[in-house]
């Protein structure tokens, strides 16, 4: 009853933020969902990881949650670890579902906007479910383990995580409450005409036999006049037949598509479903309009959930790090999205970018580090493209999930329905896979309709899902660990010509993303890093960085502002820095370098 009645309260608090009256609906409609979630997740038998200690908060990570489940969950965190975790709702979806934000950090060691930020989402294709509880496991692994290992704690001192479980709440909810494929529900809902007829999703897929799947349909014809054959010895794998074999081998089934009927008369079936757009395509950069990229909404940021978290990122400079938690195929992303876009990353960018992936290959297995364009296709408008090319964020998307892990890699796993099928038999006890029968439809008569159920294929099977959230929790928690931390390596005052002095400074980066990007210096994204020089009693005479080891008056001298330099490259991942000034006087002095995405730095001295 405790998690209960807390999470009540939290309720309670999440409805005075609620304004608009569809977003009062859709919560009063969830009560009972969630109500039945957080029963299970009382008596939820999980593992804090590796320790054996019962977790402050059980959570069962061996399945997956609706819409009212994840935001019980993101508000359970925020109200069990209130220290180190809050909730805000930085916006509400079309269909009037707040969205909610879990920011996790330390208070007591200093400001979040004095802190390199971490960015990570998930969902935003409805039906790429794991990418919200991906989000959630971080978010808990993160506040769970802080007191046990030192190293979540350190990362904790020093960091801030955005994290926001569902980019597309209302596809989410679609998908769970639903009849679906594996493959539907991608979109968010704004009514969309698909299909030119000036009607809006007036002709979407139809659960003929109302068992909450949507699978696909088959009629036997007479032979020789159909496309398909059953296979020997497994009457569900259906075997494409050539066009010059078709006779010869009897052919005798023809494949109808997905379940469903010509709703709208216009001899098509399913071709206006809900929604109809891709949030991952609504992004400003490299943006194209719908007849070029299809999805991509009336201009970048036209949808409420995208422009809540473009609003939110713009203000929120402090940003280093961008995880966007996709599905499925196990791939470790970065952009650019289309070829005309490489000037977007240069060499030491690319430099950081595979440093990382290339660690994230061996956290996981059958993960693979790709570029966008080159090893998938074109995308325009995309989110990590953005955070990336219009931010100057290293961003990484993560595809959840690859079919190689039903047989740890054997070949079997990529031979198609063969190998489900295989891997239903047994391991799943046939779960995941609806054996053929006959249901009457209203044009084709009878046919017979099967196939594998939405949740298998691009999602995993229930035991195997807290691996893959752990494993994409150790590669986050690496990528932020490379967000930039700056540290003095050395501090020289020497005696300089006609009674001055020289002061020589070199600074360091720790880590791998560099404290400017290079695309943020060639695009002037953001601002310059700053390096503010004070002091009592000393008088700058000259300033600037690219400091010589060897000679005391060679450096790059800015002519304006001495005690302000900007710089507009920042320091490189794993690079060096050294900054000098020449001064007159006596006193100390105080050196305070300045960087929008990481942790500044302060150093004191005397002349």
């Amino acid at each position: 009853m405790k998690i209960l009645l807390n999470t009540a309260a939290c309720a309670a608090r999440r409805a005075s933020q609620r304004t608009s009256q569809r977003a009062m609906r859709a919560r009063r409609a969830g009560t009972l969902g969630a109500v039945a979630f957080l029963v299970a997740l009382a008596f939820a038998p999980t593992a804090a990881a590796q320790s054996d200690r019962e977790p402050t908060l059980p959570i069962a990570w061996n399945r997956f949650y609706d819409y009212d489940g994840i935001v019980a969950i993101s508000e359970q965190l925020a109200s069990t670890f209130p220290e180190r975790c809050r909730i805000e709702y930085i916006g509400e979806s079309v269909e009037g579902r707040p969205m909610p934000l879990l920011t996790i950090s330390n208070p007591a060691t200093g400001e979040e906007s004095s802190k390199p930020a971490m960015w990570v989402d998930g969902n935003v294709h409805g039906n790429e479910v794991q990418g919200s509880e991906a989000a959630l496991y971080l978010a808990w692994t993160l506040l769970e383990r802080h007191d046990e290992l030192p190293r979540l704690a350190t990362l904790l001192d020093e960091t801030v995580f955005y994290i926001l479980p569902m980019v597309n709440p209302d596809g989410r909810d679609y998908w769970f409450h639903a009849p679906n494929t594996m493959h539907s529900s991608r979109s968010g809902k704004r009514p969309t005409d698909n299909d030119g007829d000036g009607r809006f999703d007036e002709d979407g897929p139809d659960d003929l036999d109302g068992d909450g799947e949507l699978l696909s349909m088959r009629q036997r014809v007479a032979p020789g006049t159909g496309t398909h054959k059953l296979r020997d010895g497994d009457p569900r794998v259906m075997d494409r037949v050539p066009a010059e074999d078709r006779v010869k081998l009897g052919a005798d089934w023809v494949m109808l598509g997905q379940e469903g009927i010509d709703n709208d008369g216009d001899g098509r079936v399913n071709e206006d479903g809900p929604g109809g757009y891709d949030m991952n395509r609504n992004w400003p950069s490299g943006w194209r309009p719908n007849h070029i990229q299809y999805g991509a909404g009336d201009y970048p940021f036209s949808f409420p959930e995208t422009a809540a978290i473009g609003e939110f990122l713009m203000a929120h400079p402090n940003v280093a790090a961008v995880q966007s938690f996709h599905n499925s195929g196990g791939m470790i992303l970065r952009g650019p999205g289309a070829d005309a876009r490489q000037d977007y990353y240069s060499a030491a960018d690319r430099r950081s970018y595979d440093a990382i992936a290339s660690e994230g290959e061996a956290i996981l297995p059958h993960y693979r580090s790709l570029v966008i364009f080159e090893d998938l296709y074109d995308v325009h408008g995309g989110f990590v493209d953005w955070t990336a090319e219009g931010l100057g964020i290293l961003s990484f998307t993560n595809e959840l999930w690859a079919s190689s892990q039903y047989f740890n890699g054997v070949d079997s796993a990529e031979s198609g329905t063969a190998g489900r099928l295989q891997f239903d038999d047994h391991v799943m006890f046939g779960e995941t896979y609806v054996d053929w029968h006959e249901v009457e439809h209203p044009d084709y008569g009878t046919v017979e309709v099967g196939g594998f159920r939405k949740m298998t294929g691009r999602t995993p099977p229930t035991f195997m899902i807290e691996e893959m959230l752990h494993r994409n929790a150790a590669f986050c928690i690496f990528h932020a660990e490379q967000m930039p931390k700056l540290e003095l390596v050395e501090l020289q005052v020497n005696d300089g010509p006609a009674g001055t002095h020289v002061i020589t400074a070199e600074i360091r980066n720790t880590r791998w993303i560099p404290t400017r990007t290079a695309v943020s210096a060639d695009k002037a994204l953001g601002r310059p890093d700053l390096v503010l020089f004070e002091s009592d009693g000393l008088n700058l005479i000259a300033a600037g960085p690219n400091a010589s080891r060897t000679d005391a008056t060679q450096f790059s001298w800015v002519e304006h502002e001495a005690e302000r330099l900007r710089l507009d490259s920042g320091v490189s991942g794993h690079g060096t820095l050294r900054l000098r000034w020449i001064v007159s006087g006596s006193g100390s002095f105080t050196i305070t370098y300045d960087a929008q995405q990481a942790a500044s730095l302060e150093i004191s001295g005397e002349v």
